[in-house]
């Protein structure tokens, strides 16, 4: 600071010259429905209020794989490109080697207003890795206008009646001369995404969740074997042949077209389908997931905000990091784009309160899978990379799900 001033002082540098100089803080966030439009509200807000600082949000790819390939690029070169990046529930394990330790920048009262098992989940170590930023489960969605056309008055409870039912909406609006239309869509491509809809049929059909949380390594029974089959049977009958290349997007556009009867998709799907220019605005609704031979199963989700370790200005990143997920974006998230609120006293705000779409969400988030990225860490990567790969090609019809399942069994076995 005695340095600044003397500088100051002789006209070194001027005071305009200092002025203009900006901590800028890079954010790394995905690319899926509104997450960018809502990371940048976010950063306007915070540079609002802090005008020395500017925040830089960087699209990242749509995949969650390939946005955890980008940042394990990032952080293999020890780079500080990135300061501030949101990530998926299933990443502060094995991510915690290159992220700070929160503990040390938020005080106890901090961390206790949020979800307490999203952070239990988010600490590694006794360390805190990551700040909830929402919770996310995943649920099915429905056209109520051609439910009631076809004389069906309430959703699919199993998912042999959901087969069934997208089986004759399909045909119905196929010969009605609308050859796009199919029964169900959901996420097929070899992925992230793959494991939560697979582990949702295993798990619903009493199968499991690939490893227990004991560590026993489960996939290879028959139940999951059963749920792996009989979902194989959907593409190209229910679902098209291109479902297995499908990620949310690619099903929310067919679903947002007005050219599917269900879909299998997370929160943020809800308000872009009521949005004044969807097709399908008024005609569908939601409600829990299919189940087999268990309980209906959805896979728990949800997003934190990371600061990275290699940052250059680690207190601003926190500092950021906090207000990114602190009580006002949260509640402007959920508001405006349907995020439910990890920060929990959200839920108490009135504009939150009288919500009817929070509120039906509370029997979905009860049916609440978690996958197991505890359980797997530092490895949980790799053990879903074997799970999605394989699934998809039981699913694509290259092997059978017997062997699919004894064959992943084998793979996780050895990896854990």
């Amino acid at each position: 600071m005695r340095k600044l001033l003397l500088l100051l002082m002789v006209g070194l540098i001027s005071v305009s010259t200092f002025a203009a100089e900006k901590i800028e803080i890079s954010f790394l966030v995905g690319s899926t429905g509104h997450d960018v439009t809502a990371a940048q509200r976010a950063a306007d807000m915070y540079m609002e209020k802090n005008p020395n600082v500017k925040v830089k949000v960087i699209a990242g790819p749509k995949n969650t794989t390939d946005i955890l390939g980008l940042l394990l690029q990032n952080f293999e070169a020890k780079s500080a490109d990135i300061d501030v990046f949101n990530g998926d529930v299933i990443w502060p394990g094995d991510l915690s080697e290159h992220c700070l330790s929160l503990n040390k920048y938020m005080t106890k009262d901090e961390i206790a207003a949020y979800n307490p098992g999203v952070i239990l989940n988010n600490t590694s170590k006794g360390e805190l890795k990551a700040i909830p930023l929402f919770i996310d489960v995943p649920m099915l969605y429905y056209r109520t206008d051609l439910l009631k056309k076809y004389g069906y008055s309430n959703p699919p409870e199993t998912w042999k009646e959901m087969e069934e039912m997208a089986k004759k909406i399909q045909d119905g609006e196929r010969e009605a001369g609308n050859r796009d239309f199919c029964g169900f869509v959901w996420q097929g491509d070899a992925y992230e995404g793959l494991t939560c809809d697979a582990l949702e049929w295993i798990a619903s059909n009493d199968g499991g969740t690939i490893v227990e949380p004991d560590g026993k390594v489960s996939i290879a029974n028959a139940n999951a074997i059963e749920a792996l089959d009989s979902a194989s049977k959907w593409p190209g009958t229910i679902s098209p042949k291109g479902v297995l290349g499908f990620n949310e997007e690619a099903s929310r556009a067919v679903w947002q077209a007005g050219n599917a009867a269900f879909m299998r998709n997370w929160p943020y799907a809800y308000a872009l389908g009521e949005a004044d220019d969807s097709v399908i605005k008024g005609k569908f609704d939601f409600t829990t997931l299919p189940k087999g031979k268990g309980k209906s199963s959805c896979s728990i989700g949800g997003w934190e905000i990371f600061v990275s370790k290699y940052t250059d200005v680690p207190e601003e990143a926190v500092k950021f990091a906090k207000f990114a997920a602190g009580y006002e974006v949260q509640k402007m998230r959920v508001i405006d784009y349907g995020w439910l609120p990890a920060y929990m006293s959200v839920y108490d705000d009135p504009d939150v309160a009288k919500n009817a779409f929070v509120k039906q969400m509370g029997p979905i988030v009860a049916n609440g899978v978690a996958r197991p990225s505890t359980v797997t860490a530092p490895n949980y990567a790799e053990v879903s990379r074997i799970f999605f790969t394989t699934v998809h090609k039981v699913i694509s019809g290259e092997i059978s799900a017997k062997r699919g399942a004894k064959e992943m069994a084998v793979k996780i076995k050895k990896m854990m």
